[in-house]
């Protein structure tokens, strides 16, 4: 073999297995449901509510009310310990954004899903300035909204990305700097 195989299977041999070692410690945090601390939260919790609920007469609302805040409260603490979180010297979970697709789930999807929303709100909020802009009184419109066609707009606006490509391949998504005033210095 030549060296350069060689090195390159050294490479590929180490690029497989230091990741593998770098997943041993997550800068002191454990397993929710291996945690002291966040038994220790939970059971404080649930003996605050407990405090409260001697206060009221059995099967009275704000008695039904608690005891149904008591279950929600273990079954969030057991949600939470069965889903893999990892918890830290406070007895909260924390979320991984570390790269590693282990805890892709805890941040990438809502991130995803954040933006995707936001950009929505943009898309439609830019689409309904556009449309009005061609009316016959778009200041009224822009401060008295004009709800049915708001309405139609965001009912179209869930294919924004789309939407934005296509403006973007035929030049209407960016303004020409013609069109973009400036202060004269």
């Amino acid at each position: 073999m030549t060296k350069f195989v060689k090195f390159a299977s050294i490479a590929l041999l180490n690029s497989l297995t230091l990741p593998l070692l770098a997943n041993a410690d997550i800068g002191g945090l454990n397993p929710c449901k291996d945690s002291e601390v966040f038994q220790k939260r939970l059971a404080k919790t649930v003996k605050k509510l407990e405090s409260r609920l001697k206060k009221y007469e059995e099967s009275s609302p704000p008695s039904l009310a608690i005891q149904q805040q008591i279950n929600q409260t273990k079954q969030r603490f057991t949600r939470y310990g069965n889903s893999n979180l990892l918890c830290g010297n406070d007895g909260l979970p924390h979320l991984i954004t570390d790269g590693r697709w282990s805890h892709a789930a805890e941040f990438l999807a809502p991130s995803i899903l954040f933006l995707y929303i936001t950009g929505w709100i943009g898309w439609v909020g830019r689409k309904y300035i556009r449309t009005i802009s061609e009316s016959s009184n778009p200041t009224e419109k822009e401060i008295i909204i004009d709800v049915p066609l708001a309405i139609s707009i965001m009912t179209s606006g869930f294919v924004w990305p789309f939407a934005a490509w296509q403006e973007f391949l035929s030049g209407d998504l960016i303004a020409s700097d013609d069109t973009i005033t400036t202060s004269p210095k």
